[in-house]
C-alpha cells in the first residue's frame, strides 16, 4: 500500500541510534515489525470475522467500504478526498475519480470507486502503522491481508521519520491528477501554512481571504501564490468537479482535513519517541549483561535518549511547530461537532477535542492523542519523563520561546484538562493542584 496518503496521505548514541541511519532497523530486535504479531482494531476485528462473531455486509455501491467504517467505528464525516495520482491504485485515481480517506483517531480507511481493495492502516500501539488492504469482491469472505514491503517501500523511509508511519503531501496536480514533479511538493502537517496545503485534494469549506492549493490542477506551477486559480477556493459543492455517484458523501472537510495533518504527524512522532526508547533500553540490557553491571544499571547515554524523546513528544503534543490561521476556517459537515462530542471534558466542559478554528485548530492545543492506546504503550520510563516535561511547561512562570504560543491561561486550563481527565497526569504530578 504505497499510501494512505503517500504524497498526499507523508542522541545518536552509543546505546540507541536513531533508526534513521537504515530505513529498515525497525525490522531488527526489540521491534521485530514484520515479523510480529499485530494486536489493533483492525487485528481484532479480523478475529471475530474468523471465529465468526462478527460479520461484514457487502453494499453494491461501495463494496465492503461501509461496513468496515461501522464495525471500526470510523465516522462517515471524517471523509476526505484525494485526486492525485500518489498512490497504490493510482491508475483508477483522477479528479473524475478521486480517492476517499476516512479515519477515527487510530484507523485510516482508503478507498477507491470501483478499486481492486480497501486500503487500511492502524496505529498499533507496539508497532506503529501496520498496513491491510481488503479485496473488493463481492461474494467473497472478508479478509484483511497485512502488508509489509509494498507499504514500506513509501511509509517506512525518511518522509515518516524513519519509522512506519503515514504521509500527507501536497502537490501540483496535471489536469490528469498526475504530481508535476518540477513543480515539488510540500509535506503537510501542523507547520504547513494553509496556503502550502492541499494541492491535489479536494477541500471543502469557507476560509476567507486565506489561500490553499486545492480543488484545481495545473498545467505548470504558478509562479506565485497570487497566479493560483481562485476557483479552487471556499468550495462548498464539489458536484461539477466530478460525480458523486459511489461515494458516502460528496464532500471533503476542511476541519476533517486540518485534523488529519495533526493525527498522522502526531502518530508518527509516537512511534518514533517509543522506537528510540525501546531500542536504547534494549541495547543497554545488553551492555548491562556484557559488562557484567547490575541489570538495573542506567548508562547516561539512555538517559539523553530518553529525555530527547519525552521533549520531542511534548512539543508535537503541544502544537509548537503550529502555522497560525490568518482568520476563520470553518468546514461542510458534521465532523467538527462529531470529533468535539467525543469528549473527554473537564468540570468546566472543556475538552481537548474542542476546536478554535480562527487563530489555531484546538482552543486548548494539547493533543488528543495522549488518551490514545499508542499513548499509554509507551514504555513507563518515557511517559514518566512526558509528564515530567509537559508539568514543567505547563506550570512555568515563564517556560521559554518554544511555548510562546501558550498563553498562560492555554497552560493553565490544559493542566486542568489533563488532570481531570487523564489518571496518569495526577499520578506523574503527584497531586492536582
Amino acid at each position: 500500500m504505497r499510501a494512505l496518503g503517500a504524497l498526499a496521505l507523508s542522541v545518536a548514541l552509543t546505546l540507541s541510534t536513531s533508526f534513521a541511519a537504515a530505513e529498515d532497523d525497525f525490522e531488527l530486535a526489540p521491534i521485530l515489525y514484520s515479523a510480529s504479531t499485530p494486536d489493533n482494531p483492525v487485528s481484532r476485528l479480523q478475529a471475530r470475522l474468523d471465529a465468526g462473531e462478527s460479520t461484514l455486509a457487502w453494499d453494491g455501491a461501495v463494496g465492503w467500504l461501509g461496513s468496515i467504517l461501522a464495525a471500526l467505528e470510523v465516522p462517515t464525516s471524517s471523509q476526505t478526498l484525494v485526486f492525485s495520482k500518489t498512490s497504490l491504485q493510482q491508475t483508477r485515481i483522477s479528479p473524475r475519480n478521486p480517492r476517499a480517506l476516512y479515519f477515527n483517531d487510530d484507523v485510516y480507511v482508503g478507498y477507491v470507486r470501483a478499486g481492486d481493495v480497501v486500503e487500511v492502516s492502524v496505529a498499533d500501539p507496539t508497532l506503529g502503522t501496520v498496513f491491510y488492504s481488503m479485496e473488493q469482491v463481492p461474494g467473497a469472505r472478508p479478509r484483511f491481508e497485512r502488508r509489509t514491503e509494498d507499504c514500506l517501500l513509501c511509509h517506512g523511509g525518511s518522509q515518516t521519520r524513519g519509522v512506519p508511519g503515514h504521509i500527507l503531501r501536497s502537490v501540483y496536480p496535471s489536469p490528469s491528477g498526475q504530481p508535476i514533479f518540477s513543480a515539488g511538493s510540500h509535506r503537510v502537517d501542523d507547520s504547513t501554512p494553509l496556503a502550502d496545503r492541499w494541492g491535489g485534494w479536494y477541500v471543502t469549506g469557507r476560509h476567507g481571504a486565506q489561500r490553499h492549493l486545492g480543488n484545481i490542477t495545473y498545467a505548470d506551477r504558478p509562479a506565485t501564490a497570487a497566479d493560483a486559480d481562485p476557483s479552487g477556493l471556499n468550495v462548498t459543492d464539489l458536484g461539477e468537479r466530478f460525480g458523486t455517484k459511489g461515494y458516502l458523501t460528496g464532500q471533503s472537510d476542511l476541519v476533517a482535513l486540518s485534523v488529519f495533518a495533526h493525527q498522522a504527524s502526531a502518530h508518527n512522532a509516537l512511534t518514533r519517541a517509543s522506537f528510540d526508547v525501546r531500542a536504547a533500553l534494549h541495547r543497554e540490557a545488553a551492555l548491562n549483561r556484557d559488562l557484567d553491571q547490575a541489570p538495573d544499571y542506567r548508562w547516561p547515554s539512555t538517559n539523553t535518549v530518553l529525555d530527547g524523546a519525552a521533549k520531542a513528544l511534548v512539543e508535537s503534543f503541544l502544537f509548537c511547530d503550529e502555522a497560525p490561521l490568518a482568520g476563520p476556517i470553518e468546514g461542510t459537515t458534521t465532523f467538527a461537532t462529531d470529533f468535539a462530542a467525543r469528549g473527554p471534558t473537564d468540570a468546566e466542559g472543556r475538552s481537548l477535542r474542542h476546536f478554535d478554528l480562527e487563530r489555531r485548530l484546538f482552543r486548548h492545543p494539547c493533543s488528543f492523542l495522549v488518551y490514545s492506546a499508542s499513548f499509554d504503550a509507551l514504555p513507563a520510563e518515557l511517559r514518566a519523563r512526558f509528564w515530567t516535561r509537559i508539568g514543567e511547561v505547563l506550570t512555568a512562570a515563564d517556560p521559554g520561546p518554544r511555548y510562546a504560543h501558550l498563553s498562560a491561561d492555554d497552560r493553565r486550563a490544559i493542566r486542568a484538562i489533563l488532570v481531570a481527565t487523564k489518571p496518569d497526569a495526577v499520578a506523574h504530578w503527584g497531586s492536582a493542584d
